[in-house]
């Protein structure tokens, strides 16, 4: 006998797009949607903030010495660090130009 607190797996047809195996459980509306401008507008502001974080890390990081503090190593984590926020606000300023276009047809 199956425990009644147990949530059904939902059929194919009514899954989304990657597959929700699970019925809803929160409160949101069911078009729920995020704020795109806001993205937008964060997006264009950080990715040059980003990029210059990693230019700025890779220049100091090779005017580093043996016995400079911070070291080398940490300026190269630093400017990886700023490097993948770059990608990472790059990849969400094309996923909101996209779905904004996508919305205005």
């Amino acid at each position: 006998m199956a425990r009644p607190d147990r949530r059904r797996p939902v059929p194919r047809s009514r899954s989304g797009l990657f597959g929700r195996r699970w019925e809803r459980t929160g409160s949101e509306p069911l078009t729920a949607r995020s704020a795109l401008r806001l993205r937008l507008l964060l997006a264009t502001l950080f990715i040059p903030l980003f990029v210059a974080g990693t230019l700025l890390f890779w220049y100091w990081s090779e005017q580093a010495g043996p016995e400079d503090v911070p070291g080398a190593g940490s300026l190269r984590t630093l400017m990886a660090i700023c490097a993948g926020l770059a990608l990472f606000a790059v990849i969400d300023l094309v996923a909101v130009v996209l779905r904004r276009r996508r919305e205005r047809r």
